[in-house]
């Protein structure tokens, strides 16, 4: 079985390294035939990834400990579920699960795409295949998950803090929108290589962009909620280098995805995009490397290993050669149009964009600053948490305010009789909001009440933008409002599920800074019997219960918790020691109020031999609206995603409008 593994990523190998230089050859030359066959080189190269996926899967479902990966990373008493999840739970598995998912997206590009841009996919296939090259050389030659040992008697088992049920499904959301960020960096560079400097590549990876930049997102809320119950320190975001190494690209796709509506409808920013592709996949490139290097000390980081230095050499190869080609192509990137007035649409975007890429930069500098301070001083000086919440609130709170302005203002110019009549019920809105906040006390923090009303600005712009257009739609056809407004969605998914997205963000502003700019804390240590309040919460230790699970020994020390005075149920806080791993987890208990968004949140920080334990408690308003605002933004996602049969004849139309030049 080993054997076959290492011969599929071989296989794998070969093949990606033939669909680069037949392709590129085939390109150049324009032969059809030598460009078919490099595109059904990726199509097999998924399927050896899958080989060498399926060999290592059955590996660790057996328990086959002459694997030194599954050995490592199992154990006898490890249940099935985290088995699997052992699979992308350390380097070599994370790695082979980027090449399968690469060469699955790349395969499926090639069969989508091949007879409707034909012209597009030659150049594009030798791009995909260079980066599939890259991880399959990586595990063919640098870290493979198929060496072999003397099998031991049992497994080392898995880090405890991966036994948990979001295992199974963070890490994978990840995967599909870091990959999934190859797919338009290689449009763009392929319509580069291609001489193409029209929107085809746009419109060919749109709905790709927006599946990577939703897979991403997900992905980062999810592990949020994963640290919030899990790592038990009372919080959802830590700044940690590899969470921000998440964040960064997903917030360069969100200004890409911004910015691409100008070059659609204006023609404008074209040099603008393709550096926002690069930037958004060398930060995915970026993450992998500090997750791999050993670089940065991080929860989430692999242990150091040689794989740092090629991601490096490799992410400065991508970077040098992508700038040098848009170089080349400057002249054939000029806008044909230029902004007519800095109070419109476009101009509205492109402030998002500066902000964004401002977040971004300032973000990847906090990472960076470490490594540099080592390289250069010998010492390694962290930037902590106030460096990343100051520039959060200099560069969101405008964002924020952005995105009710945005839906208002014009295309090319807006005139002030338009602004006026458009911003008076969400400026009346947010007014009122503001008010009253101010009258209930929210004032203690000037951030939380900013926070607010802006929310509640973007929030009346949203509102009166779906009115505005319902009340069209229903005066064009008649029938019931639900099904005007239905019909308003249905005919402009793009449009109204991008402002689905924006309640989402506005949910997840209000949420954050409700949690942190309002929360309470007390510790204290109790023992049974003794009780302990914090605002309106009184919290009674009654007893320590000790009891086995199927991995661990599972400590809870129960707390009857009474909200104003009255019941309302019990807590189990505590801890998990795990037998095979010899480690110990947190296991917090958290209540969570649905009608005000409001968790009372347990941890048990330390259990005593005598019986008492050291209780840290935190009330976390409004955290709620975090993780309500994931579920929104999924579906305005999948709105924004799903196709209709008048969106597909406007996109045929547009591909044969943009084929016509390469035709001609």
């Amino acid at each position: 079985m080993p054997e076959l593994g290492r011969a599929a990523l071989a296989l794998c190998l070969g093949l990606t390294l033939y669909a680069v230089v037949a392709g590129a050859y085939a390109a150049s030359t324009r032969r059809r035939r030598l460009a078919a066959s490099a595109q059904n080189a990726l199509l097999a190269a998924f399927a050896s990834s899958a080989a060498a996926s399926v060999v290592l899967l059955a590996a660790l479902l057996r328990k086959d400990f002459s694997f030194t990966y599954v050995a490592e990373h199992t154990s006898r008493q490890l249940p099935t579920a985290y088995t699997i999840s052992a699979f992308w739970g350390c380097q070599e598995g994370s790695l082979l699960l980027w090449l399968l998912v690469l060469t699955g997206f790349s395969a499926a590009v090639v069969a989508l795409t091949r007879r409707r841009s034909p012209d597009l996919i030659v150049w594009v296939v030798p791009v995909l295949g260079l980066v599939a090259t890259f991880f399959a050389f990586m595990l063919v030659a640098v870290s493979s998950p198929f060496a072999t040992q003397v099998p031991p008697a049992d497994g080392a088992g898995l880090n405890p803090s991966l036994q948990n049920p979001y295992m199974m499904i963070h890490p994978p959301c990840l995967y599909l929108g870091y990959v999934g960020l190859t797919i338009p960096f290689a449009f763009a560079m392929g319509a580069l290589l291609a001489r193409r400097t029209d929107e085809l590549w746009i419109v060919s990876t749109r709905r790709w962009t927006l599946f990577a930049w939703t897979a991403l997102g997900i992905g980062q809320l999810l592990g949020a909620h994963w640290a919030y119950v899990e790592v038990g320190w009372g919080g959802y975001y830590a700044w940690d280098p590899v969470e921000n190494a998440a964040l960064m690209p997903w917030l360069a796709a969100t200004a890409f995805l911004h910015s691409v509506m100008i070059q659609e409808k204006r023609g404008m920013l074209k040099v603008w995009n393709v550096l926002l592709v690069i930037l958004a996949f060398c930060l995915a490139l970026f993450g992998t490397f500090l997750t791999r290097s050993g670089v940065i000390s991080s929860i989430h980081s692999f242990t150091q290993s040689p794989l740092g230095g090629w991601f490096l050499g490799f992410i400065c190869l991508v970077t040098l050669g992508s700038l040098a080609l848009v170089i080349s192509r400057l002249p054939l990137l000029r806008s044909r149009t230029r902004m007519e007035s800095l109070v419109s649409r476009e101009a509205t975007f492109l402030y998002n964009n500066l902000l964004l890429v401002a977040l971004c930069l300032t973000i990847l500098w906090g990472v960076l600053f470490p490594i540099l301070s080592e390289a250069v001083h010998g010492e390694q000086i962290t930037v902590s948490g106030p460096y990343y919440n100051f520039f959060l609130r200099i560069f969101g709170l405008p964002l924020l305010l952005l995105m009710g302005i945005g839906p208002l203002v014009a295309w090319r110019r807006a005139s002030l009789r338009s602004l006026g009549r458009s911003f008076i019920w969400p400026a009346g809105i947010a007014l009122a909001v503001g008010l009253l906040l101010l009258v209930f006390g929210a004032g203690s923090s000037w951030i939380g009440l900013l926070a607010y009303t802006f929310s509640a600005f973007v929030l009346g712009s949203i509102g009166y933008e779906f009115a505005r257009g319902t009340r069209a739609r229903h005066a064009l056809t008649g029938g019931p409002w639900l099904s005007a407004f239905a019909q308003l969605v249905a005919r402009n998914r793009r449009r109204y599920g991008g402002y689905i997205v924006h309640a989402a963000i506005v949910l997840l502003a209000i949420g954050v800074a409700g949690s942190s700019a309002y929360d309470k804390v007390r510790e204290q240590t109790l023992a049974p019997g003794q009780s302990m309040a914090i605002g309106h919460y009184g919290l009674t230790y009654k007893q320590l219960v000790k009891r086995d699970g199927p991995n661990a020994t599972e400590f809870r020390a129960l707390l009857d918790v009474k909200k104003n005075g009255h019941s309302v149920g019990t807590l189990a806080s505590g801890k998990n020691s795990y037998r095979a791993e010899q480690q110990t987890s947190n296991e917090v208990g958290i209540r969570s109020d649905r009608l005000t968004g409001e968790d009372l949140f347990v941890i048990a920080d330390q259990i005593n031999p005598n019986g008492t334990v050291a209780f840290k408690v935190l009330v976390k308003p409004l955290v709620n609206l975090i993780w309500i605002s994931g579920v929104i933004f999924l579906l305005g996602s999948l709105v924004t995603l799903w196709p209709s049969a008048a969106e597909q004849r406007r996109l045929a139309t547009r591909y044969r409008e943009l084929r016509a030049p390469a035709r001609a």
